[in-house]
């Protein structure tokens, strides 16, 4: 098995052990909705609301090692924990907290990777919306990906309603345009 997906396996394991609300985002999601490319850590939406997050990194680092001093602390000022397992993947955790990653993780779904992995991951039009909001040009590499492969089937008006909203918060509305614009240079 892949060493990332076990990773993925592993984090998920705990969560659901935990009965916590999550859902993986990033890499791991972009295999099952887009062009897959090589990735080298797990990326996980945790909902853990605003003020209780101190109890979730607690457990979580009781069973991961940080991949940064004082991981805890970080993740508390910064809403995210950064860990690794034993093996020495890392695990990226977004300490959710907004409506839309409510949302997202509510939309999410599982999904069978290879040899027999169930992951739950955010939706395809979710992942449009967390990488054109993060603007990393391979973000925008991995958006072009998901629009051709999957076509016809996305909901734009999900993906407008979801991401015009946070590109307000992020002061930057005109990356609404470039996606728009690179959905009508694919044709979808």
């Amino acid at each position: 098995m892949n060493a990332v997906i076990a990773a993925a396996a592993e984090l998920q394991a705990v969560c659901d052990a935990e009965g916590w609300r999550h859902c993986l985002i990033g890499g791991v999601a972009l295999q099952r909705w887009g062009e897959a490319r090589e990735t080298v850590d797990v990326d996980l939406t945790l909902l853990t609301g605003f003020g209780d997050e101190a109890r979730y990194i607690a457990r979580l680092t009781a069973i991961f090692a940080g991949r940064i001093p004082d991981a805890a602390a970080f993740a508390l000022a910064n809403r995210v924990l950064l860990l690794r397992t034993d093996t020495g993947v890392g695990l990226d955790v977004a300490l959710g907290g907004l409506p839309f990653e409510a949302r997202t993780i509510e939309r999410s779904s599982t999904f069978r990777y290879p040899p027999d992995v169930h992951l739950r991951t955010c939706s395809a039009e979710d992942l449009v919306v967390l990488k054109a909001f993060a603007d990393r040009p391979r973000d925008w590499a991995d958006i072009e990906g998901i629009l051709i492969r999957q076509a016809g089937s996305l909901d734009w008006a999900s993906v407008r309603h979801e991401l015009a909203p946070l590109l307000e918060l992020k002061e930057a509305p005109e990356l609404l345009e470039r996606l728009e614009q690179l959905r009508q240079r694919i044709g979808v």
